[in-house]
């Protein structure tokens, strides 16, 4: 994954991956580990808590990695010089 958009495009994915779990807490649909087991019950919620957290890291890694945007001048001095 050399490409920042690479990068923010799998972390989106985690992100959201890591929420839609978090938000679906009774359904049982996506629930990995019941919570009634004991001393392991909230590890699926806490990988999907670090999920997101990784997430926001490589999201914040690969922003600052993309090019900045060219800056479009419209004060009076660049138009008296010519550049746009």
């Amino acid at each position: 994954m050399n490409r920042p958009w690479q990068r923010r495009l799998v972390a989106f994915g985690a992100i959201a991956l890591g929420v839609v779990y978090l938000i679906n807490p009774t359904a049982g649909v996506l629930e990995l580990l019941p919570d009634a087991l004991p001393f392991v019950g909230n590890l699926d919620e806490a990988a999907a808590t670090a999920l997101i957290i990784w997430g926001v890291q490589a999201w914040r890694q690969a922003a600052s990695a993309l090019p900045a945007l060219p800056v479009r001048g419209n004060s009076k001095a660049d138009q008296a010089t010519g550049r746009h």
